[in-house]
């Protein structure tokens, strides 16, 4: 195998690593009766390289290299509890799952508080 493709065969292997339900599915968070299930979006890029070639003055030389970059964005919420399932997204560059959280919880503690309606 030439040493192009064996670089090619390592970026693949750790995008195919990267990419999972667990990457895009988070660990489910419980907090008073609420299961929260964070939801992320990844985004990578890649690029592999080789090449060779000869001096007249230095002689034959070769190179390669390979680069990849990536981040992951939380996006929305699934909340389960007593009232169903539904779906909050998460807006903002800023925002971040733990605001969510604690929106939620938040929320939650104000209904608790409140008085019942007759």
């Amino acid at each position: 195998m030439s040493e192009i493709d064996n670089l090619f065969t390592k970026a693949i292997g750790e995008v195919e690593r990267m990419l999972s339900t667990k990457t895009v599915v988070g660990d489910p968070i419980t907090v008073e009766g609420n299961t929260l299930i964070p939801l992320v979006s990844v985004g990578f890029g890649f690029g592999v390289g080789s090449g060779e070639g000869t001096d007249p003055k230095k002689g034959p030389g070769s190179g390669g290299g390979t680069g990849a970059g990536g981040g992951v964005k939380p996006v929305a919420l699934v909340i389960v509890n007593k009232d169903g399932v539904r779906v909050e997204s998460v807006k903002g560059a800023a925002a971040s799952v733990f605001e969510k959280v604690a929106d939620v919880a938040g929320k939650y503690a104000s209904q608790k508080k409140a008085p019942a309606e007759s």
